[in-house]
């Protein structure tokens, strides 16, 4: 069913100077040109104080990347900080935006998660526009979040026919916040090509924050509107993450009509879902089981199954981190720090039509990550 055509590197960490030797947090977006862009934080370590983002193109369908030389300011109004995300989206023909999540660093010492609180530091969403394919990006500007504090960037950024655009985030709360988590995932809608932005509409909330749907991906459906959404749920009473979630949904005028939210029985965290000309659902999915695995999944009836038959291991880690979180009885402070030390991971998929598909991930040991792609067929039944 599954044929592995080729595989490469887009960036070779191990050629980089030690400050540009973490690359992680991949995206894909094929442009109407036939060119494709990924973007990425690049750093040091993870989410370190000093990390920013970078661009990378391929004009070949993926063979071969090279490092564009655009450079993104990560002060904002004065204040340093540290960028994450670099999710794209081609609005009209050779017009791009980007969007990114900027982490306050005015104190460095100061870690992406505060293990007392359990807050992030305080962010910013951020949108930048090129006109010319990515060449060339204008300044920042700030995207309005409302009232939601501890926000950042979770995925691919939506786009349907009409031009309709939507960014998702999280919201969960800020460093020195005494209160309690409540964790969301939200969409911010564009119709006027990134001018201006919805205020949030809610994907995802455990009624009693007892489950966090961390990461969300999301993919259009076959009409104007609908998504597919693709959840790493991790359940805090049980101290263990569950198997992949998923919500079916619309977006209606200014607000999302969406089904319940639905167990898989695909194990992992984050899972990234395409969609194929012939409806077939795909989910492309990290799994830090021993040993762990990037895996592709297979639906033929839109997310009701997931055959086990079907799944295709893309690639297999060693994970060679200091990791002491294991499946169960999760300390949720700990397993903070684990996502700090994991060196493999952050799915992202594109459809490049005719059954194939376009697969990034990060992978390489603690002091080094690449980033790595693979591009897939999928064959009928």
């Amino acid at each position: 069913m599954y044929l592995l055509e080729n595989q490469g590197l887009i960036f070779e960490a191990t050629e980089q100077p030690p400050p540009q030797r973490i690359a992680c947090f991949t995206s894909l977006c094929p442009l109407r040109s036939g060119t494709i862009l990924c973007g990425f934080q690049n750093g040091p370590t993870k989410n370190a104080a000093t990390s920013t983002i970078r661009l990378c193109r391929s004009t070949d369908g993926g063979q071969s990347w090279q490092l564009l030389p655009a450079r993104f300011e990560t002060d904002w109004e004065g204040a340093a900080g540290s960028l994450s995300g670099a999710e794209l989206v081609e609005v009209e023909p050779g017009r791009l935006l980007l969007f990114a999540t900027w982490f306050d660093r005015r104190d460095p010492l100061r870690p992406l998660f505060d293990p007392v609180s359990e807050g992030i530091l305080k962010s910013k969403q951020l949108l930048a526009v090129s006109n010319d394919d990515g060449n060339t990006w204008s300044d920042w500007r700030e995207v309005p979040v409302g009232e939601l504090k501890g926000c950042a960037l979770t995925g691919p950024i939506l786009r349907w026919a009409d031009g309709t655009i939507a960014f998702p985030l999280e919201s969960f709360k800020e460093y020195d916040d005494p209160h309690p988590g409540r964790h969301a995932a939200w969409l911010l809608v564009s119709r006027d090509g990134g001018q201006s932005f919805s205020p949030p509409m809610l994907v995802a909330q455990h009624p009693e924050h007892k489950v966090y749907y961390w990461d969300q991906r999301l993919c259009g459906g076959a009409s104007l509107g609908e998504f597919t959404a693709l959840f790493w749920t991790h359940d805090l009473a049980e101290q263990r993450d569950l198997t992949v979630h998923l919500r079916r949904g619309a977006l209606v005028g200014e607000r999302i009509i969406a089904s319940g939210i639905c167990a898989t029985p695909i194990p992992g965290q984050i899972a990234a879902p395409a969609r194929l000309d012939d409806g077939r659902l795909l989910a492309f999915v990290v799994d830090r089981g021993r040993p762990g695995t990037m895996t592709l999944w297979c639906s033929h009836d839109g997310g009701e199954t997931w055959p086990a038959s079907e799944r295709f291991v893309v690639y297999t880690h060693d994970e060679r981190a200091a990791i002491t979180q294991g499946r169960e009885q999760i300390d949720f402070k700990q397993y903070w720090e684990d996502m700090g030390k994991w060196s493999f991971g952050h799915p992202a998929i594109r459809s490049l039509g005719g059954g194939r598909v376009l697969l990034a991930w990060y992978a390489g040991v603690p002091d080094c990550m690449s980033l790595h792609w693979a591009r897939v067929r999928i064959n009928s039944r």
